[in-house]
């Protein structure tokens, strides 16, 4: 063995020892090495911990309604006053925020996942495959989802509210699907999936071992911005009364509530208002970097 040979595997062994520095890991490093990875992360910690935690910490419960306190503002028993009917504005702002987030994230990893095995195998199998799911793709595309959503708003009633985030998921994922259905077409050259092919792998298998996880990246990203989309167009939807049914409540619906007391009982409005743009602020700010950190080239994000 030569001496170059030698230095080699002294290397390999002393990186196997210490342990090679994982994707996972260099990613984390990036995201949380910067401001704005931090800041977001930690805003959307907080949101979750006030929503989830928080009504815990008060005597209401968003159901309760106190008679002898209708529009009190905030004080020691009402932390952030009451609503017309005498409902606790924290206890319903918190149910509110809860959720929106809920909806917001199983519509977004819904979405995201179902653009993910259309585009995938769209691109992969190409012929008549891919051109049935482009047909059906464009043909949700040009759909008009809010009045569908809005024609729909009956069945979301009585606690339906999964249906409404399947129905809501269905109109997230057209675009990110033509995205992976082109890397899909490229990736489907590569070496290592013509070697899948020799050795007689399954085309699904090939999809969800090889495909995929060479585009994990951009599917994290667009999980993550769907999130704020989704609980945009969720509180949108609540606020015009097709989203959200009572006796459930969400941001959108305690907003459209609210704005009619706005001028003279502030606090029925601002509260949830500031938590909806806190909440999408930070699910932002975290999508923006956890962009730049699976981007090699991104500058932003080892600052």
């Amino acid at each position: 063995m030569s001496v170059t040979d030698e230095e080699f595997a002294e290397q390999r062994e002393a990186g196997d020892r210490l342990g090679a520095p994982s994707r996972l890991r260099v990613v984390a490093g990036r995201f949380f090495g910067s401001f704005q990875g931090r800041a977001g992360f930690a805003l959307l910690a907080l949101m979750f911990l006030l929503a989830f935690a928080g009504p815990f910490l008060g005597r209401w419960s968003y159901t309760d309604r106190d008679f002898t306190a209708f529009l009190a503002p905030p004080s020691a028993d009402h932390w952030w006053g009451t609503l017309q009917t005498g409902a606790d504005v924290y206890a319903v702002t918190l149910r509110g925020m809860r959720r929106s987030l809920v909806v917001g994230l199983l519509a977004a990893v819904v979405g995201t996942t179902l653009a993910a095995v259309v585009g995938a195998f769209a691109g992969y199998f190409a012929g008549w495959t891919d051109r049935a799911l482009t047909w059906a793709t464009d043909l949700l595309l040009v759909l008009p989802a809010f009045l569908i959503l809005a024609v729909m708003s009956p069945l979301f009633a009585s606690g339906q509210w999964p249906l409404f985030v399947l129905v809501l998921a269905l109109f997230l994922w057209m675009v990110t699907s033509k995205i992976v259905r082109g890397v899909t077409i490229s990736l489907r050259e590569r070496e290592f999936v013509h070697a899948a092919r020799f050795m007689g792998v399954r085309p699904t298998t090939v999809i969800f071992r090889h495909i995929l996880p060479n585009m994990s990246s951009l599917l994290v990203v667009d999980a993550t911005l769907n999130v704020s989309a989704a609980i945009l167009t969720e509180t949108s939807l609540s606020y015009f009364g097709f989203g959200i049914q009572p006796p459930d409540v969400s941001l959108g619906s305690l907003i459209a509530d609210g704005t009619r007391t706005a001028l003279y009982a502030p606090w029925t409005f601002w509260f949830c208002a500031g938590l909806l743009v806190v909440t999408v602020l930070a699910v932002n700010m975290v999508g923006d970097s956890l962009r730049d950190a699976f981007d090699p080239a991104s500058g932003r994000g080892r600052r």
